[in-house]
């Protein structure tokens, strides 16, 4: 019996957790909050799978599209392994309680996603990611009730216990007593999803900042496609955050279009026939971008009675946030920042550079290349999780002993909640996500990239001196220098790539060139950042 350690209690997180414990490890699953507020639940539109083949569809054309989704630096040994898994995966969450919409024949409803030859997501409404965490939980509870899966909430990571190359576990902080503590494990893994954060407002959860990622980059990992960061073309803003519309949306038939003159000009079908709506995201969002206009999506011809029953919640949010009636009026709708590409490099097992140290879900880069297609995150999920679960069978690690360290970890976090200094921890998250969002926005130059390199060098100047905040959750104080970190990698990664490709738009490189036909490995040391391009499939560390 292996003893794992997971941090992130979402979809990815759940999925190992579940595999690892059925396969009669010991599971530690670190959360902050339940996995009812994980920023799964939000995932709304389905999970691709090619489950009947008479209608043309093949796994064969499931691994072409995404590959080409991914602009053809995704590699094809993961996407193999991760297509051809995939009807099993819907018939195991079938198997677990996922409750799918079903046709008239009892069949999984599916839908149409951008970049899909065929109709192969399948979805439960426009809450898939809500049904399938639902009978996750329920699946690990009953790991819970045999010894096999600990529950730890409210603990926030907080360095990796990595010595020589090898990791060992994680110092996590405790909300509870306000200290950091050891945890040590044969292996560790990663399940935290994206860099929201350095963005401030997107279509995700803040909770998904990016910090973990950059402090196992600080301690070694190496991190890839960072500057691969996928626009969702549709989203509707508020105050808080954007909030989605889902691309099931777009594929029951939703038209964009822009108004001239008083007429309705459909951009998308004007540029690429009648399936234009359908692009993949990273197309229709820089078309957005380039018409210069306020853009709609008009679902009216669906009718109340389809509305409801096919997409009840973009309804309700559209009534809810912007007081309108979707089957009477079109939805004004803008581009955000929605899912990361990049994350922490890992090989076809899920492995980092850092023995025993794993990665799954959104913070692994390894399936979506220059570009993720609409159904493929929550596949990539679950078939990661699985993954990464069978290649832990039997790992023993001897950890040395951590007081020491743990000791000047908490020392160093009495120290700064004495600061004096006169930067606010979350005036200068503030500051950095205004940074981000000018230095990497749909498209980028070399000027804005450097601007942003520059302002975050500031940002990190000052990130040991900030003001600790007492009213804000200590998380907040010590996560900013591992934010600021991943987010000036990001910057760096762009600025390295100089080419257009797939989510990664340079208006000073605006062709694509074979010379960048690879994934970018972005490795730190001693404060110095360092790139270099290698085959997905070969990445070994």
């Amino acid at each position: 019996m292996s003893k794992v350690l997971i941090i992130g209690s979402g979809i990815s997180g759940l999925t190992c957790a579940i595999t690892a414990a059925s396969r009669g490890n010991h599971v530690i699953l670190v959360s902050p909050f339940p996995s009812e507020r994980s920023q799964s639940v939000l995932a709304a539109g389905g999970i691709n799978a090619v489950l009947n083949i008479e209608n043309g569809d093949s796994i064969e054309q499931h691994i072409a599209d995404t590959l080409k989704g991914g602009c053809y630096i995704a590699g094809e040994k993961a996407v193999r392994g991760l297509c051809t898994a995939a009807p099993d995966i819907v018939r195991w969450l079938e198997s677990i309680g996922t409750v799918f919409s079903r046709d008239k024949d009892g069949s999984i409803s599916r839908r149409s996603f951008g970049g899909q030859s065929y109709p192969r997501t399948h979805y439960a409404g426009t809450a898939t990611g809500k049904q399938i965490v639902t009978a996750l939980v329920m699946e690990a509870r009953r790991y819970e009730g045999m010894g096999l899966i600990e529950r730890r909430f409210w603990m926030d990571f907080y360095a990796g216990l990595i010595k020589d190359g090898i990791c060992y576990g994680a110092m996590l902080y405790n909300e509870a007593t306000r200290a950091i503590e050891a945890v040590t494990a044969d292996a560790l893994v990663i399940a935290t999803g994206g860099q929201n954060a350095i963005f401030g407002k997107t279509t995700g959860s803040t909770l998904c900042d990016g910090y973990t990622a950059g402090k196992l980059f600080m301690q070694g990992a190496d991190l890839k496609n960072l500057e691969f960061i996928q626009y969702h073309p549709t989203a509707i803003e508020t105050d808080q955050k954007k909030m989605l519309i889902s691309e099931a949306a777009r594929g029951e038939g939703g038209r964009l279009f822009y108004e001239d003159n008083g007429n309705r000009v459909y951009f998308m079908e004007d540029l690429y026939g009648p399936n234009g709506n359908l692009m993949p995201r990273d197309i229709v969002s820089k078309c957005i971008y380039e018409t210069g206009r306020q853009i709609y999506l008009d679902v009216t011809f669906l009718g109340k009675d389809k509305i409801r029953n096919r997409i009840p919640e973009i309804d309700d949010l559209c009534r809810k946030y912007k007081n309108i009636d979707i089957s009477k009026e079109p939805i004004p709708i803008t581009p955000s920042v929605h899912f990361f590409m990049g994350g922490i490099a890992v090989d076809t097992r899920h492995r980092s550079n850092i023995k025993n140290l794993y990665a799954i879900g959104e913070c692994a880069s390894i399936y979506h290349g220059a570009n993720r297609l609409g159904g493929n995150s929550m596949l990539a999920a679950i078939y990661g999780g699985k993954v990464a679960a069978g290649d832990l069978d039997g790992l023993k690690t001897d950890s040395p002993d951590w007081s020491e360290d743990i000791r000047i970890e908490n020392e160093k976090l009495i120290q700064k909640r004495s600061s004096a200094s006169k930067f606010p921890v979350m005036y200068v998250r503030g500051m950095l996500a205004d940074t981000v969002s000018n230095s990497l926005g749909i498209v980028r130059d070399k000027a804005s990239l450097d601007n942003g390199i520059t302002d975050i060098d500031y940002y990190l100047g000052i990130a040991n001196k900030i003001n600790y905040d007492r009213s804000e959750l200590e998380y907040f104080n010590y996560s900013l220098e591992g934010i600021l970190t991943i987010a000036k990698a990001a910057l760096i990664a762009a600025q390295s790539r100089c080419e257009s490709r797939g989510a990664h738009q340079r208006k000073d490189h605006p062709e694509s060139s074979d010379d960048y036909k690879a994934a970018t490995i972005i490795s730190y040391d001693s404060g110095r950042f360092s790139t270099r391009l290698t085959g997905e499939d070969d990445y070994e560390g």
